[in-house]
C-alpha cells in the first residue's frame, strides 16, 4: 500500500518519500526471503534509505527513532545515535545513503520514524521518516 505523496515505479520496489524542513527522506523496503523462516514466524525485510539535503544549510543527523508495528499490533520503539554507526554531516545538495534491516514475527507490518537533525547554527529539529509498509509477497494483506 502506498500513501499519498509516494510512488511505485513501474516494475520496481515501492518507494516512500517525506520532506521536512527541506530534508528529503526516501525509503525502499524489500522482503528478504533468504533471511526469513516463515514456518517458525520469522520474517525479515531490508530497506534502503536516502537522505537528501535540499536546504541552504549544513545539517548533521544526530539520532533516530523508529516505531515498528507488526501484523499483530505489537509496537516496538527503537532509539539510538546516528544511523549504521554514523552521524553524517550533509552540506547543501549532499545525499547520504544507507541500508538496514528489520525482523518481524508476522508477514506484514509498518515502520515510521524520525531523525533528530542539528543545523550548523545549533538549531535542533525533527525530520520525518515516511511510514512504509512491510508486506511479504505471500502474506495476506491487512491494514495496520
Amino acid at each position: 500500500m502506498l500513501w499519498p505523496g509516494n510512488a511505485t515505479r513501474a516494475g520496481l520496489k515501492p518507494m516512500y518519500r517525506a520532506v521536512t524542513e527541506s530534508i528529503e527522506v526516501t525509503v525502499e523496503p524489500e522482503y528478504a526471503p533468504e533471511r526469513s523462516r516463515p514456518e517458525i514466524g520469522e520474517f525479515f525485510w531490508v530497506y534502503a534509505v536516502e537522505i537528501r539535503n535540499l536546504s541552504d544549510d549544513t545539517v548533521q543527523l544526530r539520532a533516530r527513532h523508529w516505531e515498528i508495528t507488526d501484523g499483530g499490533g505489537r509496537t516496538e520503539h527503537v532509539r539510538g545515535l546516528g544511523v549504521v554507526g554514523e552521524q553524517p554531516i550533509l552540506k547543501p545538495g549532499e545525499i547520504f545513503r544507507y541500508s538496514s534491516g528489520c525482523p518481524l514475527a508476522s508477514g506484514h507490518g509498518i515502520m515510521v520514524g524520525s531523525y533528530e537533525m542539528v543545523a550548523a547554527d545549533g538549531r535542533r529539529f525533527e525530520v520525518a521518516i515516511p511510514a512504509f509498509s512491510l508486506d511479504a509477497p505471500f502474506a495476506p494483506r491487512t491494514v495496520n
